[in-house]
């Protein structure tokens, strides 16, 4: 299985962020999938890339040509894909991945996660989708999900199009155990012609 995991590019985050993607790289490893990730040699996304290849796993990081160019390849992926820009990063790594899982991050990981929400939603693709919340990080986002349901911005059966976890196993249980749901019709009504 190829999982897609988003992450952290900072250096700068608290050590139990970084030990969530040691935990989550290692499983990664010991299950036997392939990584594939962003490809950069900071934060979380070096972090997992190394931990899941010392445990078995195959490592496959994306990098946009720009961002290689400033040195900021990892060393520790079997493979470096190198794209032309974010967006074509974003759709190889769709497109290779079998499964999502999102660490904590900033704006990146955060566009990265509700793409594939959305395209889920929207029935370009039915593969796992999973946050792991460590430390509570995303709250207030799934706060405002709250709110999107209650305001009929999106549809309550919409919380199935992810799933919230609170460490690395069980986000990791979620898509071993994942079966593809049909996609329901995003919009509330359809305007008659």
């Amino acid at each position: 299985m190829n999982v897609c995991v988003f992450s952290s590019s900072s250096n700068a985050i608290s050590e139990v962020y970084v030990n969530e993607a040691i935990d989550l790289g290692r499983l990664i490893g010991q299950n036997k999938f392939c990584l594939i990730n962003g490809g950069s040699n900071v934060g979380t996304m070096d972090v997992i890339t190394r931990e899941a290849r010392k445990y078995g796993a195959k490592t496959i990081g994306v990098i946009p040509e720009k961002l290689r160019d400033f040195n900021l390849a990892s060393d520790h992926a079997h493979e470096m894909i190198i794209s032309g820009d974010m967006m074509d990063r974003k759709f190889k790594m769709r497109e290779m991945s079998d499964a999502f899982i999102a660490l904590v991050g900033g704006f990146g990981t955060l566009e990265e996660i509700l793409e594939v929400i959305t395209l889920k939603q929207l029935g370009y693709h039915h593969k796992a989708i999973a946050f792991i919340n460590t430390n509570g990080f995303y709250d207030d986002l799934f706060r405002q999900f709250e709110k999107s349901y209650t305001e009929k911005f999106s549809k309550e059966n919409y919380r199935k199009l992810y799933f919230i976890a609170e460490n690395a196993s069980e986000a990791i249980d979620y898509i071993l155990n994942y079966k593809p749901e049909e996609t329901i019709n995003k919009w509330f009504e359809v305007p008659k012609r």
